[in-house]
């Protein structure tokens, strides 16, 4: 048995079909019967150009919407059937998202940002303090913790926002265009934190338009037009277009 099959499979997607505008003139679809499996402790990449479907694809994985059609099975459970109470729970406690544009809450310090979603996991205070601070100093930012976002550069409200993502030890990082807003140098500082994570053991899923940022994962997904044109790499055992 080699090691990718002794993993477990975290993200199991299967037909996902996505659409808007059901039954009008307009319906759209977006994706066209996706199939992807990520197991745990990969760096996956996935990689397309605007308009292929990657942030359509990256809200279903991220349980932040629903196929229209197929299956989504998270840690071995169907999820396209949850409750968004059930959803809700996922999203902050599974999933650790770490967005282009930061999304920190303003005017609130450093480590209360990353305290938040500990919070609304019902962890006392004391705790989330504790863990906060861990991950501040995990991702050099311990100096800055009173610090509002506002105080801080592009490249430190990203690594805040990595340390809020770690916040809950979720099962993936979901991270989309994460160097998006920074120049190359920061962007350096913020993939090279994310390569420390992969290795101590985090799954992470990368969305990128950039084959640059891609090369540096070991499994690249390549999508257009809302199906999968390419899954090259380690553990990559999704099907090649045909």
């Amino acid at each position: 048995m080699n090691m990718a099959e002794e993993k477990r499979v975290v993200v199991d997607l299967r037909g996902i079909i996505k659409r808007f505008y059901i039954g009008m003139p307009n319906e759209l679809q977006i994706l066209n019967g996706m199939d992807i499996r990520i197991r745990e402790g990969e760096f996956v990449a996935i990689v397309g150009e605007s308009g292929s479907g990657k942030s359509t694809l990256m809200n279903i994985i991220g349980a932040l919407d629903r196929p229209t059609e197929g299956t989504y099975y998270f840690n071995g459970e169907d999820i396209s059937k949850f409750s968004d109470k059930k959803l809700s729970l996922v999203r902050n406690k599974e999933i650790g998202f770490v967005f282009q544009n930061f999304n920190l809450i303003p005017r609130t310090s450093a480590l209360k940002n990353v305290e938040l979603p500990m919070m609304y996991a019902g962890k006392g205070r004391k705790e989330r303090t504790k863990r906060a601070k861990e991950l501040l100093e995990t991702v050099g930012m311990a100096e800055r913790s009173d610090h509002n976002p506002n105080e801080l550069s592009g490249g430190q409200k990203q690594r805040v926002a990595i340390a809020r993502a770690m916040a809950n030890d979720p099962s993936i990082i979901l991270a989309d265009e994460p160097t998006g807003a920074l120049d190359t140098k920061t962007g350096r500082v913020v993939m090279d934190i994310f390569h420390e994570l992969h290795k101590s053991g985090k799954t992470i899923i990368l969305i990128t338009h950039s084959p640059e940022l891609a090369r540096e994962t070991e499994r690249i997904i390549t999508i257009s037009d809302g199906c999968i044109v390419s899954d090259t790499g380690a553990g990559g055992d999704s099907h090649d277009a045909d």
